[in-house]
């Protein structure tokens, strides 16, 4: 089986990316494999790391890292995926061979206020909607044509 490798994009790395990543690897990791990175590095946001570790998932060994230092590398994706802002997700570096590139917006979980439990009850709203999302890429990437349509449109 042939497995296509996606990068998933924020600002830091800290929270949108990470989770993305893991849920795409815990769902489905015999032909897909995810990475995350940042614009720059930051910081793991540990309200993450808790309501990740509330549905089964656990990030807390995950480090941070920079999109720009996987390019430098010539790390190759099939699919890049930014979880930021549009205009944030400006600042990505064009990875080579790319097939598909797609631009996903949540609300950053380190911008959240309130007490403990709101801050926290947001970060689960962000984490579901990422599930559910790459829930959807994943049931969309099973079919080959989309890998060979997506090459023709890039």
């Amino acid at each position: 089986m042939i497995q296509h490798t996606v990068l998933f994009v924020c600002i830091h790395n800290s929270a949108r990316s990470q989770m993305a990543e893991a849920f795409l690897n815990h769902y489905d990791s015999k032909s897909l494999v995810a990475e995350s990175a940042g614009l720059e590095a930051g910081k793991l946001n540990p309200r993450v790391v808790k309501v990740m570790q509330e549905v089964g998932i656990d990030i807390s060994h995950k480090s941070t890292q920079e999109a720009f230092d996987l390019f430098k590398k010539g790390r190759l994706f099939q699919a890049v995926i930014t979880v930021c802002d549009e205009a944030s997700a400006e600042g990505c570096p064009i990875f080579p061979g790319v097939i598909r590139r797609l631009g996903w917006s949540f609300p950053d979980p380190s911008s959240f206020t309130g007490t403990e439990e709101e801050i926290l009850e947001n970060t689960r709203k962000v984490r579901d909607q990422i599930k559910e999302a790459v829930l959807a890429f994943i049931n969309e990437a099973k079919h080959m044509e989309y890998w060979h349509k997506q090459k023709a449109d890039a």
